[in-house]
């Protein structure tokens, strides 16, 4: 089992300074940085963040100045992704870890590609009120984050989901050990599509989505169901019992906060349109099914994204 002493995230997002102060706090700013590009580090180093309402000072790093660590978190987003694997590369040794907490579903085929399929070990963050604006962070719960490895898992990749959960419980970080973490990355695909792409696109909080009788809601909805459908073709059963579960867990959140999605537009960002509605109508597509809330979500997104970008 790998043993986590060191580790980076590179993405200082809301997850990623969520999830960086819980490590930070428990293993020293010696232990964790934030790993970022010249700009980025020029811009940022001498900055405080505010989370929750109060000033919290993050370690960071510069390429040029980075070094290799156990563990690597990846929290960029989907546009950005790209541009990160260069400044992820110099963090990486022989047994690095990688996990990757960005929505969607092929962050970990991407870095697997690039770094090698044994680094990765499979998560999604769920069940988080997190909002970022303007750099101040706030959130009224945290959530989890569910780790697992696929069915046709190496053993170094078995022996490093050992090896985060065991950091994990060391630094009192919420998280979930999946059986199946394939159809638990799926369902959240799916929340994503419904949540994110109509709170953007209504510029709604979670509190009106899944009001009853709503043409938000109808959207919401109708969106997961077009994922049950393409998913079904791509070997993953999700069904209308994980549709309700999701709606009674949005119910849980500040009904005035927003997902990632809908933050993009108040902070006139480009948005994860592609890892959502762009993902299910390529699948769609290959599948033969019609995903008619899917394509308006599409193609509402981008219209708005006009008007700022």
């Amino acid at each position: 089992m790998k043993e986590i002493k060191t580790s980076a995230i590179v993405g200082m997002g809301a997850l990623g300074m969520m999830y960086g102060r819980v490590i930070q706090d428990h293993v020293g700013k010696e232990n964790f940085f934030f790993a970022m590009d010249k700009a980025r580090f020029e811009k940022y180093n001498d900055k405080e963040n505010i989370l929750n309402g109060e000033p919290y000072m993050f370690s960071k790093r510069s390429e040029g100045d980075l070094i290799p660590v156990d563990l690597v978190v990846v929290s960029v987003k989907y546009p950005s992704l790209d541009e990160a694997l260069k400044i992820i590369r110099p963090l990486i040794k022989e047994d690095t870890i990688i996990m990757s907490v960005m929505n969607g579903i092929s962050s970990e085929e991407i870095l697997a590609d690039n770094f090698g399929k044994d680094h990765l070990i499979y998560t999604i963050g769920q069940g988080m009120d997190s909002m970022n604006i303007a750099g101040e962070l706030k959130y009224t719960k945290m959530g989890h984050i569910h780790i697992g490895v696929p069915a046709d898992a190496s053993d170094i990749q078995k022996g490093n989901l050992r090896g985060v959960a065991s950091f994990f419980e060391k630094i009192e970080m919420p998280y979930v050990l999946e059986d199946d973490i394939m159809y638990r990355m799926w369902a959240k695909f799916m929340l994503n599509v419904g949540i994110n792409q109509t709170c953007m696109v209504f510029g709604a909080g979670y509190g009106s989505v899944i009001e009853d009788d709503s043409i938000e809601k109808a959207i919401f909805v109708g969106a997961m169901r077009e994922v049950i459908l393409v998913a079904e073709k791509e070997g993953i059963h999700l069904s209308e019992d994980d549709i309700n579960s999701y709606i009674d867990l949005m119910a849980t959140l500040a009904p005035d906060n927003t997902p990632s999605m809908a933050q993009d537009r108040i902070n006139k960002k480009p948005s994860e349109v592609e890892a959502f509605a762009g993902t299910v109508r390529k699948l769609a597509a290959k599948h033969g099914i019609n995903v008619p809330a899917n394509d308006y979500l599409y193609k509402r997104v981008y219209e708005i994204e006009k008007e700022y970008l």
